[in-house]
């Protein structure tokens, strides 16, 4: 129909005046309606009577890259993102801008004063979704969920059998049930599997290489020495494997990573082993990156960055529909069903979604009382941070309490570097390089590390028999 006529039948369920391009936000509002609806068409440069017939056409001046702009603005605050067809149309001698709509299959947010909300067309208005309706929509619409996709090239051979067997003892162990179903009908019923198709659940939970066929199945870890991000880092790790050994293999590094202090407590002869962070959170933050990341983001990765005071998550993707860090322990809506209902099963995650309130309980009843986690949406991804405790309140070992803190710091780097220098410890710490000389020699004299080389070129290595070390890290 030509756009005139459009304009002529009046603001309906698939049409809708805007007077200019400063109404961004009701725009915004009107493109997540039409997607989640029948599609439509968006007329900026009309003014319209309260009944929603035409009371002028104003225009518009394009100025400059002001449509690309646009189109910019429209794709950074839509997820799933939108491409509409934007056009300028002459209408009575007067430039209109003419957006174009289509309906979408996926449910469309727009993110309005940084929160993702769903709207929907309802005759002339753009009501927003409530969460429960959200939820109706997505558990109708399974075929358009990534986990429940089919996998594109791989087959039943890339399935890693003896990790289902794996899941299989690991369940009877925790429930006390056995599994009797063969193997292949056991992921049929997990919907991991369809008539021999492997879908993306299944490379993932079960798939012997999973980053062959999803390449952004990968976790990263980054430790840095200081509180801040550096050119120059501690150790940089990349985990591969299915979803079970991507979380173990990652939480095993971590915990093996972070400070462990010793506390007296009254009554008690043995000290009490106390860790820099609630060793439930930081497992319980890589499940949910790993369970709740859009997957469908190319070239995506999970980042975990560590930093002497705080552990940085980083997931690819927003928040999942209807979540804000606001009402995060309150509100459940999983963007991946199928892996976390699998995971649930061996309790690498709970169904009930409490994981984030027992991540929050978990801080709260850590004897140093660190900072509450602080949940964000940064561009495209979700950082949690989980803050440490502070760690100078009490004794790390008896060792620990002759060497200062960059002493117990070098001796980390150690653990992961063949040797130090007097200018790497400098440039790292932050210290001259006198008193970073001073530090290491100081550890040269205590027998803790050696020396070899003349003073200009110096390099300090790790001594290969020191038990002291081995139980600064236990």
């Amino acid at each position: 129909m030509d756009v005139n006529e459009l304009i002529k039948k009046g603001e309906s369920e698939e049409i809708e005046f805007k007077k200019s391009l400063a109404e961004r936000k009701e725009i915004l509002e009107t493109i997540s309606a039409f997607a989640n609806s029948k599609g439509g068409t968006i007329f900026v440069g009309i003014e319209e009577n309260r009944n929603g017939t035409v009371k002028d056409v104003v225009g518009i001046v394009v100025k400059g890259k002001e449509i690309e702009d646009l189109s910019n603005e429209i794709r950074q605050n839509t997820d799933p993102v939108i491409f509409p067809s934007i056009e300028v149309k002459d209408v009575e001698g007067k430039s209109v801008l003419v957006i174009k709509v289509n309906k979408n299959p996926i449910t469309v947010f727009a993110t309005i004063n940084k929160i993702p909300v769903a709207f929907k067309r309802v005759g002339k208005t753009n009501p927003k979704m409530d969460v429960n309706e959200i939820r109706r929509i997505f558990s109708e619409g399974k075929e358009f969920i990534w986990d429940s996709q089919v996998c594109q090239d791989a087959s039943l051979d890339d399935i890693d059998w003896e990790k289902v067997g794996w899941f299989k003892s690991l369940y009877r162990y925790l429930s006390g049930k056995e599994i009797l179903t063969e193997d292949k009908k056991l992921l049929e019923n997990f919907k991991c599997l369809k008539n021999d198709a492997v879908k993306n659940s299944g490379a993932l939970l079960f798939g012997k290489e999973p980053h062959k066929f999803i390449l952004n199945n990968k976790i990263t870890v980054i430790r840095y020495a200081g509180d801040e991000i550096s050119d120059r880092y501690m150790d940089i790790m990349d985990f591969y494997g299915n979803l079970f050994d991507l979380i173990d293999k990652t939480d095993k590094y971590i915990r093996e990573h972070i400070q462990v202090a010793s506390m007296l407590i009254p009554g008690q002869i043995r000290r009490e082993e106390i860790p820099q962070y609630p060793l439930f959170a930081i497992r319980e933050l890589i499940v949910n990156t790993a369970a709740h990341r859009d997957y469908s983001i190319a070239g995506s990765r999970i980042i975990i960055k560590m930093f002497k005071n705080r552990i940085e998550y980083h997931s690819p993707g927003g928040f999942p529909p209807g979540i804000t860090p606001e009402n995060i322990v309150d509100v459940q809506c999983s963007r991946n069903p199928i892996l976390v209902d699998v995971m649930s099963k061996v309790k690498y995650i709970e169904s009930i979604g409490d994981g984030i309130d027992r991540v929050l309980n978990s801080v709260k009843n850590h004897p140093l009382k660190p900072e509450l986690p602080l949940f964000r949406e940064v561009g495209n991804s979700v950082i949690v941070t989980l803050y440490g405790a502070d760690m100078s309140k009490v004794e790390q070992s008896e060792f620990g309490r002759k060497l200062n803190e960059r002493q117990n710091w070098v001796l980390e780097y150690l653990a992961n570097h063949d040797y130090i220098t007097t200018k790497t410890l400098s440039e790292l710490a932050g210290i001259s390089e006198r008193q970073a000389r001073y530090d290491l020699n100081d550890l040269v004299k205590k027998g803790v590390i050696f020396a070899e080389g003349n003073t200009a070129a110096r390099k300090y290595n790790l001594r290969q028999s020191s038990a002291i070390f081995g139980n600064l890290r236990q």
